[in-house]
């Protein structure tokens, strides 16, 4: 297999990663036959960047004629039943900065991409949900897997006790600052959308915890997970429809 990659700082006008842990290279491939693109280190409004910069990536794979993005991403678990090193399939989302008016497709809509006002229902393809359900009970990986709905904050302060027993009121079951943003542009562009969040640490809810959510934790989870991570989106992008990309 042939791997070309670029560092995001050689990509003009490509914003770059400041987080620790991710490396900042856009890598062309393929992955068990199919094509592929992958970003190592994505984008968040907690490093200063427009929404819309967060974004672009997403424009650029459909230009390049990527079909189905597969996302994943470090969350807060909410839900009581939720256990680190969980991985949650994302079926929906709760849009915090949208409800802010922070949204990526806010000002003028360009129409090469998708249509002014896109349908957000069906935002997490159920199909490949379903797929990944399957998949992940071959591989045995049924203890850990679940499904939940993903609320984005802006960040980069991890959430009062009180911010999260109020997103679990709303029907959040699992919390981060990322993604939401993506798959809003992904499918106004009309790109297939699947995806994971690992559950690297338990929010706190109780006043008397003296948990406190932190960055290592979250580095920590995601090395233990990795393996079978990788495993569970290989095996569904072997199973994808031979014309489908992904990103």
């Amino acid at each position: 297999m042939r791997i070309v990659a670029f560092n995001y700082r050689d990509i003009p006008n490509f914003p770059q990663s400041t987080v620790h842990g991710h490396a900042g290279r856009l890598v062309f491939g393929t992955l068990k036959g199919r094509p592929c693109v992958c970003m190592q280190g994505r984008f968040h409004l907690y490093e200063g960047y427009p929404i819309q910069k967060i974004t672009m990536p997403m424009r650029i794979f459909k230009l390049l004629g990527v079909e189905t993005v597969i996302l994943t991403n470090a969350a807060g678990g909410l839900n009581q039943d939720y256990k680190v090193g969980d991985i949650m399939i994302i079926k929906d989302h709760l849009n915090m900065p949208g409800f802010a008016g922070n949204n990526p497709l806010a000002g003028p809509n360009d129409e090469r991409f998708g249509v002014r006002f896109p349908c957000m229902s069906d935002a997490y393809d159920r199909e490949l949900q379903q797929m990944a359900l399957d998949v992940g009970s071959e591989l045995g990986y049924s203890d850990f897997l679940r499904e939940g709905v993903y609320c984005v904050l802006g960040g980069p302060s991890f959430e009062t006790i009180a911010e999260c027993r109020m997103l679990h009121k709303l029907g959040a079951d699992a919390v981060g600052m990322s993604t939401v943003h993506e798959v809003i542009v992904a499918r106004h562009c009309g790109m297939r959308v699947f995806a994971l969040s690992l559950i690297t640490n338990k929010a706190v809810m109780n006043y008397d915890s003296e948990e406190k959510a932190n960055h290592e934790e979250v580095l920590q989870t995601g090395k233990q997970r990795a393996e079978q991570l990788e495993r569970l989106v290989s095996t569904i992008v072997t199973r994808l429809e031979h014309n489908n990309n992904f990103a």
